[in-house]
């Protein structure tokens, strides 16, 4: 196993993520499977189990810590998480944390993090009312918080602020970071950001849900021609140890199979050089079905009504690929005179775009996206 250095700690390269546990015929978490999941993870080095307060409503947590509870609290570092994407549990912060202690059946959290800041929970979560930063650095300070962080959906900007804010409380960062959305979210931009704040990252969605296992026939013969030896669902991997600052990658795994592959891909670090990497971005580039703005910003002076286009259009790529519920969330994080419904297609954004984009009719397509059903 690969091991990265954490301050005076060795953490696994590959993390146990818990958010995709194993599940039985009646839609359960299979304990079972998750327990020899766990084993073969623990015997192959793997010492980092992610879980969190949402995650298999709430069975995750009780899941984990039962089958956690087998081995020695000393041999594993967990992580689990305030879930402040909820707003309504801003109030709650001692209730939860404490609520989650039992059901982990731990008496601390090795990691624990502001889970997914971004736009609409920014502002509560560093609301002196709610008291959740004083609240967390107390229990760091007794010891029931080891090291803290958070983990961010929310986009630049966003995480700026926050660092801005707490960055000399957070200790480590969790960001979606795979070669698709090292373009697509401006991931590239949230890793250099990080590093200036010398934050190391944790990496969730390292597969993108599962999009990156297989590919076209076409992009999977241009990358066994530079590894023969590689699995396609490794290449992520192996992009993931290149980027310098990534310290954990989470994997969120459902069977046997995916963990024992997953570690047999960490058990070497072989980041990629740099013909692999020019070859992985033109992979990624032929899957992102894209509108190619710039951010000039010049739709922006001549929008009626104040819409932030390059905003509004950086969201609709991110649903044109999969209409997730994270692009959902940030859409409902706008004001509701700043979404796409408020376009009047008058075009006079198009009229100075100078990538001669249609505007109008994207933000008309993106309204009707976001009237389906948001998936995973």
């Amino acid at each position: 196993m690969v091991y990265r250095d954490f301050q005076d700690l060795k953490l696994s390269a590959l993390g146990f993520g818990a958010m995709r546990l194993p599940l039985t015929g009646d839609g359960q978490i299979d304990e079972e499977q998750t327990a020899r999941m766990t084993a073969y993870a623990i015997e192959h080095g793997v010492n980092y189990f992610d879980t969190a307060y949402g995650y298999h409503d709430g069975k995750s947590e009780v899941v984990m810590g039962k089958v956690l509870s087998s081995y020695p609290r000393e041999s594993y570092y967990l992580a689990d998480k305030f879930p402040g994407y909820d707003l309504s549990n801003m109030g709650k912060v001692e209730e939860i944390f404490e609520e989650q202690l039992e059901r982990c059946g731990v008496e601390y959290f090795d990691f624990y993090l502001f889970h997914n800041v971004y736009e609409k929970n920014i502002d509560p979560y560093m609301d002196p009312d709610y008291g959740i930063m004083e609240y967390l650095l107390k229990q760091k300070e007794n010891g029931r918080i080891r090291h803290l962080g958070f983990s961010a959906h929310g986009r630049y900007d966003t995480i700026k602020r926050f660092l801005d804010t707490y960055g000399r409380h957070m200790e480590f960062c969790q960001i979606q970071l795979n070669y698709l959305d090292w373009k697509l979210q401006d991931a590239k931009a949230k890793v250099e950001l990080l590093g200036e704040y010398q934050i190391p990252v944790w990496v969730m969605e390292p597969l993108r849900g599962g999009k990156l296992v297989s590919l076209s026939e076409e992009n999977e013969k241009k990358l066994k021609a530079l590894r023969p030896e590689e699995d396609i669902p490794a290449w992520a991997f192996r992009f993931l140890q290149s980027v310098k600052g990534v310290a954990v990658t989470l994997s969120g795994m459902s069977d046997m199979e995916q963990m024992v592959d997953n570690v047999r891909t960490f058990e070497e670090d072989k980041p990629l050089d740099e013909t692999e990497m020019k070859a992985l971005m033109e992979v990624a580039d032929s899957m992102l079905d894209v509108l190619p703005c710039t951010a000039c910003r010049y739709c922006v002076t001549h929008c009626p009504k104040g819409l932030d286009i390059p905003v509004l259009l950086s969201l609709y790529n991110e649903t044109r690929f999969v209409n997730g519920a994270i692009t959902h969330m940030a859409v409902d994080a706008l004001d509701e005179e700043k979404r796409p419904g408020q376009c009047i297609g008058c075009k006079s954004c198009e009229a100075v775009c100078p990538q001669q984009l249609a505007i109008a009719d994207a933000m008309h397509d993106f309204t009707e996206k976001l009237k389906q059903p948001a998936g995973l």
